[in-house]
């Protein structure tokens, strides 16, 4: 989901107001299953992004499904009742996180592999990561068996290939020249 101004300034709101309750990390964890949840489950992110129901459904079944949630995650729910806006909760939850984030000195390292990652692999690309980048670093796995094998990482704007496809097309491009 594309993210949108309303979104960024949602979730910077949110995070100020969280902070100075000192709940941000307990927030930070209901954003993470609220994105989740709205990712994984089809039937809520369509419910949420229906405009022909009502928004005060929209806010008792979000008040339901997230009923553990912290104090200042219902009163995102509220205002976003108040200003008609839940169709960018995903977004708002995902800027909040990644916002957090950064305010806490963790990147977020995109590594592509060609198969699910094992501790072997993921003991190869924290010791890449040490080398690029001096934050806390969290891995975030995704698989695409095109790249053949080995694995693709990405912080921020640098990235590492070494997966066995990009090696090929080298490979290719030296004995065609």
């Amino acid at each position: 989901m594309a993210s949108t101004r309303a979104a960024i300034r949602y979730a910077k709101a949110i995070l100020d107001l969280a902070n100075s309750k000192g709940v941000a990390e307990a927030v930070n964890n209901d954003m993470k299953s609220i994105a989740t949840a709205i990712e994984s489950n089809l039937e809520l992110s369509t419910f949420i992004q229906n405009p022909t129901t009502k928004v005060e459904v929209k806010e008792s079944a979000l008040l339901e499904v997230f009923a553990d949630v912290n104090g200042v995650t219902k009163g995102l729910f509220h205002l976003l009742f108040e200003n008609k806006r839940f169709e960018i909760l995903e977004a708002i939850a995902l800027e909040y996180k990644k916002i957090f984030d950064e305010g806490n000195g963790v990147e977020v390292a995109k590594v592509t592999t060609a198969i699910p990652m094992d501790a072997a692999l993921e003991a190869k690309v924290l010791a890449k990561v040490a080398t690029l980048s001096d934050k806390k670093i969290t891995i975030e796995n995704t698989v695409d068996p095109s790249i053949i094998g080995g694995f693709i990482l990405r912080i921020g704007d640098q990235q590492y290939n070494a997966s066995v496809a990009n090696r090929l097309q080298v490979l290719k491009r030296e004995l065609s020249n």
